[in-house]
C-alpha cells in the first residue's frame, strides 16, 4: 500500500511529504512509547502514534521509517515538520483513534512489522 493510498483510506491530511506519496509500505507499527518502537518495530516502514514530539521523528529516522501517521487529531508543530522535512519522512494526520487507524490499514492489506 502506498502512502497516498493510506492517506485516502484514513481520510488523513498530508502535513509533509506529498512528493513521497508513491512510496510503498508493507508493514506498520503503532505505539505511543518510543522505547517500544525501538525495541519491537522490526521491519516497519510506517509508524502510527499519538505521541507528538520531536523524539518521534528522531526515532523514525533511526529505524528508516518513511511515514509517520499521527492519530486522534494530533498536529505536530512547525519544528517537528521541519525536522521531518530534513529527514525525508512523510507526515500524515488523522482524526481516527489508533485502534481504528490500525484496523483500517489492516483491513486494506497492511500488516504489523514486529
Amino acid at each position: 500500500m502506498t502512502i497516498k493510498e493510506m492517506q485516502k483510506v484514513l481520510n488523513a491530511q498530508f502535513l509533509y511529504g506529498e512528493e513521497l506519496a508513491d512510496l510503498d509500505a508493507q508493514f506498520v507499527f503503532s505505539a505511543d512509547m518510543m522505547s517500544d518502537v525501538l525495541a519491537y518495530c522490526g521491519r516497519c516502514s510506517v509508524l502510527i502514534t499519538g505521541l507528538c514530539n520531536p523524539q518521534v521523528v528522531r526515532t523514525a529516522e533511526m529505524l528508516d521509517i518513511v511515514c509517520i501517521i499521527f492519530v486522534r487529531g494530533k498536529m505536530p508543530d512547525d519544528n517537528m515538520l521541519a525536522l521531518a522535512r530534513g529527514k525525508g519522512i512523510s507526515i500524515l494526520a488523522t482524526d481516527h483513534y489508533m485502534f481504528t487507524t490500525c484496523g483500517i490499514l489492516y483491513e486494506n492489506g497492511l500488516r504489523g512489522g514486529a
